[in-house]
């Protein structure tokens, strides 16, 4: 069944938990030979190719299929004790008119919650972006899921009702794969923006999201296998 997830605003005390996921990205390392964008890039191909073979998620082929663009978030990383948070960094895709799909521009989710939670947990999570009023979303420097957009958690599992696998009337849906444990607290309000330094390093340019995924002005090679991967 699919489930809304709501916006609501976010207490000032979970600002601690969001900042640690701040600087628990920021110290990840990339390889030497890759920068933090081709780093993205492949691991997002990764992510793609093992969802689409998981047949625990046989609807996630169709939903990408009729999706305008796809958000891909290869390690979402969640944690907390009361206080919780999730972060990560992934790559954003829009399909074109001829039905190819863009070169990748590069965005950070954060999300903070407070309640009953305790654990940790790494996700690898694809959304699937329905329409061209939620890729406008994309194009703007920040916005909420759940608030400026609406967001579901996609569907799951063999079994499901006709009428389940063939609603795509949200804005956004969630595919994810976990591992580890985590009570509790839900991804509401989570904030979107683009990471403008690994555009630029990514296309050895001053790269606009504009340009990068809908003037379709910038290329790298490297990302050809990522697009070839996407239904």
């Amino acid at each position: 069944m699919l489930r809304r997830l709501r916006c609501s605003p976010r207490p000032g005390a979970a600002l601690a938990a969001l900042y640690a996921i701040v600087l628990a990205l920021a110290l990840i390392q990339p390889a030497a030979a890759a920068t933090k964008g081709e780093e993205l890039v492949t691991d997002s191909r990764f992510t793609v190719e093992r969802m689409l073979a998981d047949k625990d998620m046989p609807q996630m082929r169709r939903y990408i299929e009729n999706a305008k663009g796809v958000f891909i978030v290869p390690s979402l990383i969640k944690g907390g004790f009361i206080l919780g948070a999730e972060g990560g960094d992934g790559v954003f895709l829009v399909r074109g008119a001829d039905g190819s799909w863009s070169s990748p521009a590069f965005y950070r989710l954060l999300a903070g919650s407070i309640g009953l939670q305790i654990g940790g947990q790494v996700s690898e999570v694809i959304f699937t972006v329905m329409n061209d009023g939620a890729v406008q979303a994309f194009l703007g420097n920040e916005f909420k899921l759940g608030g400026d957009i609406s967001v579901a958690v996609g569907p799951i599992g063999a079994g499901l009702e006709a009428s389940t696998t063939t609603n795509m009337a949200d804005d956004v849906y969630a595919f994810s794969k976990s591992v580890g444990l985590f009570g509790g607290g839900a991804l509401e309000g989570a904030k979107i923006s683009p990471l403008g330094k690994v555009n630029d390093e990514y296309y050895n340019a001053y790269a606009p999201i504009q340009d990068i995924l809908i003037n379709r002005k910038f290329f790298n090679p490297q990302a050809d296998a990522l697009r070839k991967a996407l239904p």
